[in-house]
């Protein structure tokens, strides 16, 4: 179902699924283009765990999915304030709630006091501001023009990449995120066989953020639905 939240900067949906009580999980997608290769497979995973009696929620956080918000307005800090301001409001409901965030999504729950951290294949910012650089260079051709340096502030106002405007704000905040540094059972790391950075688990799956089109997994889906909905089980105790 479509729901809502309030945060300081406004109102944003959200999409809820599985039961209305209980601990619930709080998925954050990647960062721009990669959101739309991968929220088909969000709601994928998010349906599995219902089917196992967890509940969930996909939330537009400011300058992302249907937010009135404009992302050349937004910060990084803003994203994580929006985040904190969903778990605060499960919280004031006596309900638990568990961060889930794939790739740069991981860097969105910085701010949450949530009861344990799932990332999937996470990205720290600096690795996000590197791509983002690529396409950059890649759309002004005739070799590299930009490095993570000199892409922020490169021009007057936001700079266009790969489709989008992203405001000076924004990609310094990028150059120095990093994920959230936890450890014991409540922060826990999933990754591909094919990712050599250290994991809890690698799985076996495709990279669906490095796909042309949107596209999605159900074998991966109920996989790390399953690895999920006993995680929050070790973590509720």
């Amino acid at each position: 179902m479509i729901d809502w939240y309030d945060w300081a900067g406004g109102r944003e949906a959200m999409i809820r699924l599985g039961p209305d009580h209980g601990p619930v999980v709080i998925v954050a997608l990647p960062l721009f283009e990669e959101a739309n290769r991968t929220r088909t497979f969000a709601v994928t995973m998010m349906r599995a765990l219902a089917a196992r009696g967890v509940a969930s929620v996909l939330p537009d956080l400011p300058g992302t999915g249907e937010s009135l918000v404009a992302l050349q307005d937004v910060t990084l800090m803003a994203m994580q304030e929006a985040h904190e301001a969903l778990t605060l409001s499960f919280d004031a409901q006596g309900r638990q709630t568990y961060a889930i965030g794939i790739r740069s999504g991981a860097l969105l729950d910085a701010f949450s006091l949530n009861f344990g951290r799932w990332h999937f294949a996470p990205q720290a910012g600096g690795d996000v501001l590197r791509e983002l650089v690529r396409i950059k260079n890649a759309e002004a051709g005739g070799g590299a023009r930009y490095d993570r340096h000199t892409i922020v502030g490169a021009e007057d106002g936001p700079i266009r990449i790969g489709g989008q405007s992203l405001s000076a704000d924004l990609l310094a905040d990028l150059s120095g995120a990093l994920l959230f540094a936890g450890d014991g059972p409540t922060q826990r790391t999933v990754r591909l066989e094919i990712d050599p950075a250290p994991a809890d688990r690698k799985v076996t799956g495709v990279p669906l953020w490095r796909r042309a089109e949107p596209d999605n997994d159900l074998s991966l889906a109920e996989t790390l639905a399953d690895d999920i909905a006993q995680w929050v089980r070790t973590c509720a105790g």
